[in-house]
């Protein structure tokens, strides 16, 4: 069973900082991609930064250059430094990851989500 866990959300002024980490566990052979989306209220959910295993990084244009996507490869776990965070980056923020697992005698690769951490920037 493998399960991604988001934490670092939470409440900060225009111009502040926060870091998002998200481990994945569980029966894990590799992991190709991972990446963070986020979702506000009465919109759909959109992409915000991935990264791939060879740590190629690709951020949507609205945060580019001020978020900053990482790996943690002994761990599974990525990391997202948001920086000058502005009141439109308010939104639930979830992990994703592209993970090949082990099923009993066999393997899997499945997208897998977190199930969010809110962030809210306020004015």
């Amino acid at each position: 069973q493998v399960q991604l866990v988001e934490s670092g959300g939470g409440l900060v002024q225009a111009g502040g900082s926060l870091r998002l980490s998200c481990a994945a566990s569980g029966s894990i052979l590799s992991i190709k991609t991972m990446g963070w989306y986020r979702q506000a209220p009465g919109t759909g959910r959109e992409l915000v930064a991935t990264i791939s295993s060879d740590e190629s990084p690709n951020y949507t244009d609205s945060v580019r250059g001020r978020f900053t996507i990482s790996r943690d490869y002994a761990g599974n776990t990525v990391y997202l430094q948001m920086n000058s965070l502005k009141p439109e980056d308010t939104a639930v923020y979830y992990c994703n990851a592209l993970i090949t697992s082990r099923i009993f005698m066999s393997y899997k690769t499945s997208n897998y989500w977190g199930k969010g951490t809110q962030v809210a920037v306020s004015s």
